[in-house]
């Protein structure tokens, strides 16, 4: 990891004069740096049984909720066995979810996830009986079905050992919900949308606004740093006018940020970090101690014992080539590069030395560590 980060860095430095880093300035398009409201995904859940399992699911005993599950269940076919003794293990109860996507129509197909809520080994070779999916507001938007997917392994022998791979406890049934009703949510029948940025800034809203109504006067208007309200065209409908509206390119401004991932290493800075004009001195000091005992022998008849004797030995080794060196105030990300590069630093010293810069007051950026 070190290598390729520091591969990484030197490649940033080398290209950094040939291209300037003016991508990172480079324009964006609306609809990839903002979220529209009301289009968004909605999460369904619901409560179900799986049947088909080869001895894995879950004991009435340990799970007294299959009981009831399977009494309600056998119920509604008009079966009774309540007062039936059951020690059934190829059932299970388990939790199903799905999202349910924007504008979703009757119909369609949706993924749903089986999670097993028991002490069920396993989901795999299961089938899962019709069960609804409710909103948050309670109300039944789905149905799911279907043979569940585990893409798991699971062995045991007789002795209690056992194999396992992946999660079998819970699985996937591909296409196995269908939607039974709309959200209801009419999106051309909205006066007024509101954009929210996926990362709010002061700047980039602002600059949403003014690129909306350089083109449709008077349509946009940035209310805080993550919304920004655009009003429809008399001439055109919601829907069209989004559309047009998605495909403004717009300059994104970041805050100056250095965002350090310590566990493996990596440091990301962003575009506009500066930093003040600072002497930076690194360098390592090692301390060996080494201990090499030796056998002492006593002379022939002089009724002594035979001892190990400690020889110690320290060794104190200082890392050579390294001097003070001065980073001059920096006007690009490039100029930081270079300088960051110039003292042959590794990226966890370089962790370091940013710290301690932003800890002197000369790092002109907010320090993130993850």
């Amino acid at each position: 990891m070190r290598l390729l980060i520091a591969a990484l860095t030197t490649f940033l430095s080398l290209c950094a004069p040939v291209f300037g880093f003016a991508e990172a300035s480079a324009a964006s398009r609306i609809k990839d740096i903002v979220d529209i409201e009301g289009v968004r995904k909605n999460q369904l859940v619901g409560y179900g049984l799986v049947v088909g399992l080869n001895g894995t699911g879950d004991t009435v005993r340990n799970a007294p909720m299959l009981k009831q599950t399977m009494e309600s269940m056998m119920g509604r076919l008009d079966v009774n066995i309540r007062d039936a003794s059951l020690n059934t293990k190829n059932a299970a109860v388990v939790m199903v979810t799905a999202e349910l996507p924007p504008f979703a129509a009757p119909g369609a197909r949706i993924d749903v996830t089986v999670s097993a809520m028991g002490d069920a080994k396993s989901l795999l070779g299961g089938t899962l009986l019709v069960t609804p999916l409710l909103g948050a507001d309670g109300e039944a938007y789905a149905a799911a079905q279907g043979s569940i997917q585990t893409g798991s392994v699971s062995a045991g022998g007789a002795s209690g050992s056992s194999v396992t791979k992946g999660v079998p406890t819970a699985g996937r049934i591909a296409s196995g919900g269908i939607i039974e009703r709309e959200t209801g949510f009419d999106f051309n029948a909205m006066p007024i949308v509101r954009l929210t940025l996926k990362n709010p800034d002061f700047t980039t809203a602002k600059r949403i606004a003014d690129t909306v109504n350089k083109a449709y006067p008077g349509t946009a208007f940035a209310d805080n740093p993550t919304v920004v309200s655009v009003r429809n065209r008399p001439e055109m409908n919601m829907m069209s006018f989004i559309t047009a509206i998605e495909q403004m390119a717009v300059t994104v401004d970041t805050p100056a940020k250095v965002v350090i991932d310590e566990v493996n290493g990596v440091i990301v800075i962003g575009e506009n970090v500066r930093v003040s004009r600072v002497a930076i001195a690194q360098g390592n000091l090692t301390i060996r101690v080494d201990e090499r005992p030796f056998v002492s022998q006593p002379a022939p008849f002089s009724q002594g014992q035979t001892t190990a004797v400690p020889d110690s030995s320290v060794s104190v080794e200082e890392e050579k080539g390294k001097r003070l060196f001065e980073l001059q105030e920096t006007t690009s990300l490039t100029d930081l590069v270079n300088g960051l590069n110039a003292l042959g630093v590794s990226p966890r010293d370089m962790i370091s030395i940013l710290q301690t810069i932003k800890a002197s007051g000369a790092l002109q950026a907010d320090i993130e560590v993850m």
